[in-house]
């Protein structure tokens, strides 16, 4: 018998937060049709966000945690998106990230991990996804990772 996504999680130790209202005149999400798309998550832990850049001041595994974070608030807002449980999810279809590095960092597929490997951990083999990691000079307050999620419904 497989394990739900619920026990997944608890068995991960992750209890999902509650997302935060958008900072602007935009939507957390969007269904249309059976494609959620859920708007660019920022790392977000215990109520602190996780900032600094990649290549100055932030590890490879300091930056994973941070993609990792983002994974948890986009998962967060997909459940809300699927009426409080899974039972809507179909699969990830696509994440796209921006790094918050300078110029001279090429590891963003090593910090992109982070969230991808927790998106396998939490849906198994419907959890892979097509992904984009891209640099960014700068992001929203300083933190050091935004991703963007598309997401299959039922």
């Amino acid at each position: 018998m497989s394990r739900s996504i619920e026990d997944r999680l608890s068995e991960l130790k992750i209890d999902l937060p509650t997302p935060p209202t958008p900072a602007a005149n935009y939507l957390p999400f969007v269904q249309d049709g059976k494609t959620l798309y859920v708007s660019g998550q920022l790392p977000i832990l215990d109520g602190t966000l996780l900032t600094g850049k990649l290549g100055h001041d932030l590890t490879v595994d300091e930056g994973a945690a941070a993609a990792r974070a983002c994974a948890i608030n986009l998962i967060a807002q997909l459940h809300i998106a699927c009426g409080g449980s899974f039972t809507g999810f179909d699969r990830v279809v696509k994440l796209t990230a921006f790094v918050n590095s300078t110029p001279d960092f090429t590891e963003q597929p090593k910090v992109v991990n982070g969230a991808s490997d927790l998106m396998a951990q939490v849906f198994g083999a419907a959890g892979k996804h097509a992904r984009s990691a891209v640099s960014a000079p700068a992001l929203p307050f300083g933190v050091a990772v935004e991703i963007e999620g598309i997401f299959a419904l039922k």
